[in-house]
């Protein structure tokens, strides 16, 4: 037949493809399960050189399905000043990161920061009365 329109251009050229045996198909289909297992257990992956000694690890914020994900629930109460000085902080995030912020993010990373410097939430609990004593 001569070569043309007529001719299917995705039909394969059985003369010069080399079939790949179902073996190898199924040997490369557990090696790609075990490297999407282990990224997300790990949230890192080799770099795209192939190089394990440079792990990249990917930022929780891309490698989770939502904001909940891998998050237990905690109840929070905040006094009205809070909640308003927690919309201005979330605000000016944005703008500095010029895209949304999400509130549980921001809130947790607020409790990570106050864990990280333990001295500013001793005093303002001592501000609201932790450590007083009436003993005279």
């Amino acid at each position: 037949m001569k070569q043309g329109a007529g001719e299917n251009p995705f039909a394969e050229d059985s003369d010069t493809d080399e079939e790949q045996s179902p073996a190898a198909d199924d040997k490369l289909d557990d090696e790609i399960q075990s490297m999407d297992a282990d990224i997300e257990s790990s949230g890192t992956t080799r770099s795209e050189s192939g190089d394990s000694s440079q792990p990249m690890q990917i930022p929780y914020k891309f490698r989770r399905d939502g904001v909940q994900d891998g998050r237990d629930r905690v109840p929070l109460f905040l006094h009205s000043d809070t909640k308003s000085a927690e919309r201005d902080a979330l605000r000016k995030l944005e703008e500095q990161f010029d895209s949304n912020v999400s509130l549980t993010d921001l809130r947790e990373a607020l409790v990570i920061a106050g864990l990280n410097h333990l001295d500013e939430v001793e005093t303002q609990l001592e501000d609201w009365g932790y450590g007083m004593t009436f003993d005279d």
